[in-house]
């Protein structure tokens, strides 16, 4: 698995987002039974930027926490079949052959806000706003309360498997 990450403000967080972020993509991955090596990249940022950026690619001009960039359409979530037709053969790094999932955006500030509103660390907050897009960008949604719960399901199980829950991480 490649992660391709950027501190954009070098901000510190009190752990190794990098590391904390390769384990819960890893996780997500194994969850949902990716047959295929992947790469992702990861950048955190400021809310100036992600408002720009929700602005510029969603047409919400305020700041979000965070932003999902897929680069593959999966036709049903986690459905990984269809990349063995021809229409998956643009969703492989053309040098590396690993899967492109896509872009994860996350506004540093909003996180260790939410963290706070929520009672609970900020790496328990930053291991779900990752979590959560992982889900994202293998086409899973939450428009529906179905699609919702069926996001929150997952997304606990990943963190709960990793160790990090509310009470566990309310440093």
């Amino acid at each position: 698995m490649t992660l391709v990450f950027e501190n954009e403000g070098d901000y510190e967080v009190g752990f190794d987002p990098e590391a904390l972020a390769r384990q819960v993509i890893v996780q997500v991955l194994d969850m949902e039974q990716c047959p295929y090596e992947a790469e992702v990249e990861l950048i955190l940022t400021d809310g100036e930027n992600i408002r720009r950026m929700n602005r510029e690619f969603r047409g919400i001009d305020r700041e979000t926490d965070v932003l999902s960039f897929p680069m593959t359409d999966f036709p049903e979530p986690a459905s990984f079949d269809f990349l063995e037709t021809e229409a998956g053969d643009d969703c492989f790094h053309p040098d590396s052959g690993e899967l492109l999932l896509g872009d994860i955006v996350i506004s540093v500030p909003r996180a260790k806000a939410q963290a706070v509103e929520y009672g609970h660390s900020l790496k328990r907050e930053y291991a779900f706003l990752i979590a959560h897009s992982m889900l994202h960008l293998l086409g899973y949604d939450h428009m529906s309360p179905e699609e919702a719960e069926v996001m929150e399901r997952k997304q606990e199980a990943a963190l709960q498997a990793l160790g990090i829950t509310r009470e566990s991480s309310s440093l």
